[in-house]
């Protein structure tokens, strides 16, 4: 039986992932099959995700000046980047989730550049998640870096319903990504998630020099892990990052890891993140949203531009996909 009759038959028909094996013969798919391969992963994801799209926005309440060493990341305080360390009050944090809630977004998470939040920072995310409940009917995400199991506790009875900390890449890779924490640190900070009751979201970075089969073992340990959402982020080389000169992942190159997360994880929602824009363009991201991808973050990344929201969910009715309601 051949890799598409294999997906068809596991994923589609039974709601079942592909295994690492047969990851590695999706992402090695040829051309003249990429067509097919994406409609199996778009009707996967029908079946078993419906047709809606969730649209999410997301902002910074700490940017720069992060101790780690993720060698994507112009956040790091340890690279010669252009991103500067600046923080942002309530006021604007409400204003932003207002703005957000208008487009017809669901989501906004609230982000931290830092390896792990101290009190002050908790006690102002926790005010935010109060003011933006009172202000904005939108469900809230957090990620703060690393936790222990009291910080997700705290954070779960502030009112954050899911929690951000991405694996970034496979356990075998992960060392020529981060050299100042490990893999194991954050799964552990998933496992304190799952266990006090906040959703898990997970997920990482395509084209950080890995291989095929190393990309096969990322997407088969996320879902292993079993996150209710997985944001998936295509490499934007910054500027003095040791990843700066890295090439951008080529558009069938997306497309087929695209297809290979959703074989892996049918029910899962697959959210496109940072560096679509470059990666995939217009008519790659459309084809990514008809081909296995059923949530977006919309607007600005972290510390690089997106496109507009209003864009986005013009797209989504291009292509006649609705946006998932509250």
């Amino acid at each position: 039986m051949n890799i598409l009759d294999v997906a068809r038959e596991k994923a589609l028909e039974n709601g079942q992932g592909l295994s690492q094996e047969e990851l590695v013969q999706v992402l090695n798919v040829p051309d003249d099959q990429l067509e097919e391969l994406a409609d199996i992963a778009h009707q996967t994801r029908l079946k078993w995700c419906g047709p809606a799209v969730s649209v999410e926005g997301i902002i910074s309440i700490k940017t720069g000046g992060c101790p780690e060493d993720c060698h994507f990341c112009s956040q790091s305080g340890l690279f010669e980047s252009p991103v500067r360390a600046a923080r942002l009050n309530i006021a604007e944090l409400v204003e932003a989730a207002q703005k957000t809630a208008k487009t017809g977004a669901t989501e906004f998470c609230i982000v931290a550049a830092v390896k792990s939040p101290d009190d002050n920072l908790l006690n102002q995310v926790g005010e935010a998640i109060a003011a933006i409940n009172d202000a904005v009917d939108i469900e809230i995400s957090v990620s703060l870096g690393t936790l222990t199991r009291e910080q997700a506790q705290r954070l779960k009875d502030m009112g954050a319903q899911r929690y951000n900390h991405n694996l970034e890449t496979s356990r075998s890779f992960f060392p020529q990504v981060v050299t100042t924490h490990t893999w194991e640190e954050r799964k552990e900070t998933l496992d304190f998630v799952r266990e006090v009751g906040m959703e898990v979201c997970s997920g990482g970075i395509i084209g950080m020099g890995e291989s095929v089969e190393q990309r096969a073992e990322f997407a088969y340990q996320l879902a292993q892990i079993d996150p209710c959402e997985v944001p998936m982020n295509f490499l934007d080389p910054r500027p003095g990052t040791p990843f700066q000169d890295y090439e951008l992942v080529p558009l069938g190159e997306a497309l087929r890891a695209v297809a290979a997360f959703r074989l892996a994880m049918p029910a899962t929602t697959i959210r496109f993140a940072g560096g679509r824009e470059l990666s995939l363009g217009d008519d790659g991201t459309e084809k990514g949203l008809l081909g296995g991808i059923n949530a977006i973050i919309a607007g600005n990344y972290l510390t690089t531009l997106g496109k507009q929201i209003e864009k986005d969910i013009d797209m989504l009715g291009r292509i006649d996909l609705p946006i998932k309601a509250l």
